[in-house]
């Protein structure tokens, strides 16, 4: 559709912004990487642009107490101590968490790690009143810790953390609180416009150079407090290209090392070529969010949902991204030991689907028409342009649903997800098109409890269902990993028969590589390891 490819106009430029760090990549050991976002994260210490901030300028420069373990490739990644040697559930009170801090820590500034640095950042978050108030990081990590009840000092390198309810997942919401170093505030004149500049973190990599728009680079900091867990590159070179073909050239003719998505029919002939590309299963899910609540919506009736769930050709979108997905058919994958027994396995069944709209009142004479809110790329989305083409002609040809798109960035369309149904951005949409990790229970209680609904948690759906929330307090009170995955597996069967989302694919992470990179494994997470990264 030619509104689509007008979004090309911005991305053919985008090819340029390689050009910027055409000196710095004559440097040895600059890898450059060209991402999926249509700017470059913000590096204050809590980046927007989703996963794909948190991958390169999150973790590599700023960490949180609990960290992901990216060692293993064979299974999901869990979580690794962090800025916090060990941590533990009170006995007596199970909603408080203590975290013992590791000793021995500096910010890149040289300023110690310790209990005050956590409240200072905890209130720079949770805090409206405080001097160091972000309200960009706020709205992303209260969206992202949403049982936070209070914190307090218990003394210098300790730390205690209420939660609003008893929740044995809680350490895997901490791991998106990164810390920032309370000094580098001061020194930019208490001004965070100025702190992203030269922010100073704990990471393996600090932040050497910034230009808003065009690009970030990271450098080596070799004084890392994990003298085992040293970078091997001397820069990284950080380069938004939200377009897939503008990253494939870039990749072809050598202004980069590494893209992000490249585009699936491109696969075969990297290969000839002798590039790297990796694919392999992660936590994702691509789905439509359905808007279950008021007056400006079909979606209210769980037929409809239930109706497009069968009407989608998932095997079809498969095959246009070559291979490079596998179909969703719920928040987790059939293969995961939580998946259940629901009734509904959903299926390219149109004949179904139909039947499913005509009992809801939506026929030939009066089809189903909704207006869904896309973006244009952006972590996790894959390629979402030509996918929702695809499913836009899917659904008019297999069910006769008319659906239309309200094309954004992908920064606007993650505001839109923790914004209240009806207001602002999303007053006339029915449906939103963010992609979603699906790794732990954590993320499962944002998205779907009645309590994550905007700006709470990203429950834009206002999902409500009485035995999902039975089956999921079972599941924060398990004492047993049997009886936790029991009730894990009853909550998710409700997400499938009962289905606030369009289950569409499940991504399988491809990246294409110069053969001059070597050291990189692609592990089950939405975030990688870049330490054992390097060129030849």
């Amino acid at each position: 559709m030619s509104r689509f490819r007008r979004v090309t106009a911005y991305a053919l430029g985008a090819a340029m912004l390689a050009a910027s760090g055409a000196a710095l990549a004559q440097q040895p050991r600059t890898l450059r990487i060209a991402m999926t976002a249509s700017d470059v994260p913000t590096t204050t210490g809590m980046p927007n642009n989703g996963f794909e901030g948190m991958r390169f300028l999150g973790y590599p420069i700023f960490e949180a107490l609990t960290l992901w373990d990216l060692s293993d490739a064979s299974k999901p990644a869990g979580l690794r101590p962090g800025l916090a040697e060990r941590w533990e559930q009170d006995a007596n009170d199970p909603k408080v968490w203590r975290f013992h801090l590791r000793q021995g820590v500096t910010f890149h500034d040289g300023t110690p790690f310790n209990a005050d640095a956590v409240i200072w950042n905890m209130d720079r978050y949770f805090r409206n009143d405080s001097p160091q108030f972000e309200p960009a990081g706020s709205g992303i990590s209260r969206a992202r810790v949403t049982i936070l009840a209070s914190y307090r000092k218990v003394d210098d390198m300790t730390v205690e953390m209420t939660t609003t309810r008893v929740a044995s997942y809680f350490p895997y919401m901490v791991v998106y609180l990164l810390m920032t170093s309370p000094q580098s505030w001061e020194s930019a004149g208490r001004d965070w416009a100025r702190v992203a500049n030269a922010p100073a973190g704990t990471g393996p990599f600090r932040l050497s150079r910034f230009v808003p728009r065009q690009s970030a680079e990271l450098s080596r900091h070799d004084g890392y407090w994990d003298a085992n867990r040293r970078a091997r590159l001397d820069r990284i070179l950080l380069l938004p290209m939200p377009e897939a073909n503008t990253r494939l050239a870039a990749l072809r003719s050598g202004q980069v090392d590494w893209i992000e998505v490249p585009p699936p029919d491109a696969i075969p002939s990297l290969r000839q070529a002798g590039f790297n590309v990796t694919t392999g299963s992660y936590p994702h899910v691509w789905p439509w969010f359905f808007q279950m609540q008021g007056a400006n919506t079909p979606f209210s009736d769980v037929r409809v949902r239930q109706g497009l769930n069968y009407c989608v050709d998932r095997e079809g979108l498969v095959q246009l991204l070559n291979g490079t997905a596998e179909p969703s058919v719920g928040w987790l994958k059939p293969s995961d030991p939580a998946f259940g027994n629901p009734q509904n396995r959903y299926r390219f069944d149109a004949a179904r689907g139909r039947a499913l709209l005509a009992e809801a009142g939506f026929n030939a004479q009066r089809p189903l028409r909704f207006r869904v809110m896309i973006s244009t790329s952006g972590s996790g989305q894959m390629l979402p342009l030509p996918m929702n083409e695809f499913l836009q002609q899917n659904l008019r040809e297999a069910c006769g649903v008319q659906v239309e798109f309200e094309v954004t960035d992908w920064s606007n369309l993650l505001v839109a997800t923790r914004t209240a149904p009806g207001s602002g951005v999303v007053a006339n949409v029915q449906s939103l098109n963010p992609s979603s990790p699906s790794s732990d229970p954590g993320v499962m209680a944002r998205y779907f409890l009645r309590a994550g609904t905007p700006p709470n948690g990203f429950n834009w759906p206002g999902f409500s269902d009485d035995q999902f929330e039975a089956a999921f307090t079972r599941l924060e009170s398990a004492r047993t990993p049997a009886e936790a995955t029991a009730a894990y597996a009853q909550a998710h069967e409700r997400l499938v028969d009962n289905p606030p989302w369009l289950f569409i694919v499940h991504d399988l992470n491809p990246r294409a590589m110069s053969r001059r990179v070597t050291g990189f494994t692609s592990v089950q997470s939405w975030f990688q390891d870049l330490v054992p990264v390097n060129l030849q």
